[in-house]
C-alpha cells in the first residue's frame, strides 16, 4: 500500500496544482515515508515544490515535548531556513500571519482515531482558517490504526474544546482525509479541500485491522509507543481525567492504569462480575509499576494492563471505551469514597471536570458514580449515538466498505 505522501512524491500529475504555489507542511515525527524519510525533507528535495513554511501540532514538529499540555515555541528550520509555526504554543488556531505564509497547506499527521487526540481538532481549525483566508488544504492521508469500529457518546452542544471539535463519538472510525470531508459538510465550510488518498488500504483487513502490519510504527506523539496503545487509547485516555496513573513515566503509557491504594486483583474480579461482555476481544493482567514522572511519581502502583493484541484480540468485540468505563465502575463499587475524578484545568478548560471535558459531557461520570446504574444503562446511553455517528459518516468513507 501507499500513503498519501508517497503518492504525492511519486506522481507528478498529483503535484501539478502546486506549481507556482507556496506550500506549508503540517507534520510531526511520524510524518515519514516507507523509507523513513521525513515528509519535510522529501518535499524539500522535489523540484517544483516551494516550501515556504512548516507547522507542528501538540508535542511539536519534532515531537520532543514528552508530557501532556507542554507548549512548543515557534522556530526557524535550521536547514531550510523556513519558519516553523507552533499550533500548540501561544495559539491553537493558525493566525492570519501563519495563513499568509503559504497558498496550500499540506496536512500529514498520523492520527490515532480518537476524538480527543488533538490532531483531529487541529485539522478543523486549519480548515476553518483556510476558508476564511481563501487557502487550500490537502490531507496526505494515513491509516487509522484503531480501524472502522466506533464507540462512545456524541459530544454534547456547548462542550466543544480542543479535545472536542464537534459532535463526534470518542472512537470515530475515520482517517483524517475522511474526517476532513465530514468537517466540510457538517460545518458548511467553503474551502478548497482535497485528499491525496492512500492506495491499497483496507481498514478491515487482518491482521492489522486499520494498521498495515508491514509498516513500521513511529510514535505520532511521545506517549503513543505502539499499536496496542492506539487500539486502547479511546478508553485509556479517560485516565487523564482521573487520579489514577495512566502509565506516564513508564514504558507502557496509556496501556494500563494503577494507583498505590487499589487492589488490582479485586478490581479485575469486579470488572468480570459487573460486565464480562465488555471484556471480550482483549486480555488483561495485573501489573505493578513505579512512574518516574507524572501522577504517583516514585510510588509503587498496583494496576491492570489491557492487551488488545495477540490471539485474544477480536477487532470487532474489543470496546476500549466500555473497558475503561468498567474499570472505573469497579473501583467506585469497591471504594465508594475513592477520590477518582481529578479536578484541574484540562486543555485550558477551567470550569468543567476533566473527565467530562474528555467525554464531551457528564454522562459517563454520572453512570460510574450512580451505584444503581447497570452496564445496560451505559449501552442505552451510547448505543444510539454510535449508530447515528456511523450512519452520518459512512458516506465519507474513502476505503473499504
Amino acid at each position: 500500500m501507499k500513503l498519501g505522501i508517497e503518492r504525492l512524491l511519486e506522481d507528478k500529475a498529483l503535484r501539478a496544482p502546486l506549481a507556482g504555489k507556496r506550500v506549508c507542511l503540517l507534520a510531526h515525527p511520524a510524518s515519514v515515508t516507507r523509507d523513513l524519510v521525513h515528509s519535510l525533507d522529501a518535499l524539500a528535495a522535489l523540484d517544483g515544490v516551494n516550501l515556504s513554511a512548516a507547522m507542528g501540532p501538540q508535542h511539536g514538529l519534532k515531537g520532543d515535548k514528552q508530557d501532556n499540555m507542554m507548549e512548543t515555541p515557534d522556530e526557524v528550520d535550521p536547514r531550510l531556513g523556513i519558519p516553523v509555526f507552533s499550533l500548540y504554543g501561544e495559539v491553537r488556531r493558525p493566525t492570519a500571519q501563519m495563513m499568509s505564509s503559504a497558498d496550500v497547506f499540506l496536512f500529514d499527521l498520523q492520527d490515532l482515531g480518537c476524538r480527543i487526540y488533538t490532531f483531529v481538532t487541529t485539522l478543523l481549525y486549519l480548515l476553518e482558517e483556510a476558508a476564511k483566508h481563501g487557502k487550500s488544504v490537502w490531507v496526505l492521508d494515513r491509516p487509522n490504526p484503531a480501524g472502522r469500529p466506533v464507540e462512545g457518546t456524541l459530544l454534547l452542544p456547548g462542550w466543544e474544546s480542543f479535545v472536542g471539535a464537534g459532535p463526534m463519538v470518542m472512537r470515530h472510525g475515520l482517517t483524517m482525509g475522511e474526517m476532513g470531508h465530514w468537517y466540510v459538510r457538517h460545518f458548511n465550510l467553503d474551502v478548497d479541500y482535497r485528499v491525496i488518498e492512500m492506495e491499497g488500504y483496507n481498514p478491515d483487513a487482518a491482521p492489522g485491522f486499520g494498521w498495515p502490519t508491514e509498516r513500521l510504527w513511529i510514535n505520532p506523539s511521545p506517549n503513543a509507543p505502539n499499536l496496542n496503545m492506539a487500539r486502547a487509547y479511546a478508553g485509556t485516555v479517560m485516565l487523564e481525567g482521573t487520579t489514577l496513573s495512566e502509565g506516564r513515566g513508564t514504558t507502557r503509557p496509556l496501556e494500563l492504569f494503577g494507583a498505590p491504594d487499589i487492589d488490582a486483583r479485586a478490581v479485575m474480579a469486579q470488572m468480570e462480575r459487573i460486565a464480562p461482555q465488555w471484556l471480550k476481544g482483549s486480555r488483561m493482567r495485573e501489573v505493578h509499576f513505579e512512574p518516574t514522572f507524572h501522577k504517583h511519581v516514585h510510588m509503587l502502583c498496583a494496576g491492570v494492563q489491557v492487551h488488545a493484541e495477540g490471539d485474544a484480540y477480536d477487532h470487532h468485540a474489543f470496546k476500549p471505551w466500555r473497558w475503561q468505563a468498567l474499570a472505573f465502575k469497579a473501583i467506585r463499587s469497591l471504594y465508594p469514597d475513592y477520590a477518582l475524578w481529578r479536578d484541574f484545568p484540562y486543555e485550558y478548560v477551567f470550569d468543567k471536570l476533566a473527565i467530562d471535558v474528555i467525554n464531551g459531557g457528564p454522562g459517563l461520570r454520572e453512570w460510574v458514580d450512580d451505584a444503581g446504574a447497570q452496564a445496560g444503562d451505559l449501552d442505552a446511553l451510547a448505543g444510539p449515538d454510535e449508530a447515528a455517528w456511523a450512519e452520518s459518516t459512512r458516506s465519507h468513507w474513502l476505503y473499504g466498505g
